[in-house]
């Protein structure tokens, strides 16, 4: 068994202090904005702090903690975007699940929304819920769990739902939006 840097908690803590210019770095190349990356930086150190018996010595230490830093920043971005997200309650799934400022307000957006929409609602179940809770935000696991799926049949079954619903709207026009 690999040993780990825990024996000396101090080099560990120094390593990390080190590293913090190149982390505010990476953090704002992720973030673009100062107050983020203060706290995307805050909560890396806290993590990589609360982790520190999970990393092994011979394992690239910057690229592990730009790992974590990575992480935190998709989980972060993609809980925003579901919060966002109006989850559609309606029987026959009217709504596509989008976000609120999706920018098709005007009629010719609602008509392409109806569009997209009518050709999601002719799936059956089996594919129509898993490919409109994706869209929703949700991850494979989360949906392969709610599901009580495997997450291969989840994979397979957005695959192809995304896959049928380009073809049937291959030849679809969207309109010029001048």
């Amino acid at each position: 068994m690999k040993k780990t840097i825990l024996g000396s908690s101090h080099q560990f803590e120094d390593k990390l202090i080190d590293l913090q210019n190149n982390m505010m770095n990476f953090a704002l190349t992720l973030t673009s904005n100062r107050e983020e990356a203060k706290d995307l930086l805050q909560e890396t150190t806290l993590r990589a702090l609360d982790n520190k018996e999970k990393y092994y010595e011979n394992v690239n230490f910057k690229g592990w903690v730009f790992t974590i830093m990575h992480n935190i920043f998709v989980n972060n971005y993609r809980r925003v975007v579901r919060s966002q997200t109006i989850i559609d309650q309606t029987e026959n799934l009217y709504h596509l699940n989008m976000p609120q400022n999706s920018g098709f307000d005007t009629p010719e957006g609602a008509y392409t929304i109806s569009e997209i929409t009518k050709v999601i609602n002719s799936f059956a179940d089996e594919y129509k819920v898993p490919f409109s809770m994706h869209v929703s935000g949700y991850k494979y696991e989360e949906i392969a769990q709610q599901l009580k799926l495997p997450i291969g049949t989840v994979k397979s079954r957005i695959f192809f739902a995304r896959k049928r619903l380009q073809e049937m709207l291959a030849d679809y026009k969207f309109q010029d939006r001048e």
